[in-house]
């Protein structure tokens, strides 16, 4: 499996992520869908994880998904 067809692993932060092992994509902590890193913007540093939109986010963060 070349490095294209797995998704990064990523180390999240309050204002940004580092990336740990490469990869163009993470996994949706909520729905499992890819999200290319360059779209990321939703992410729990708390959690440690991603996620595709705004209204994911909320709904997990508010434990409502």
């Amino acid at each position: 499996m070349s490095s294209a067809d797995r998704p990064a692993k990523l180390a999240y932060g309050p204002n940004g992520f580092r990336v740990l092992s490469g990869g163009p994509f993470v996994l949706c902590a909520v729905t499992g869908e890819k999200i290319a890193l360059e779209e990321l913007r939703y992410w729990s540093a708390e959690l440690q994880e991603p996620y595709a939109s705004a209204e994911i986010a909320t709904k997990r963060l508010t434990g409502k998904a």
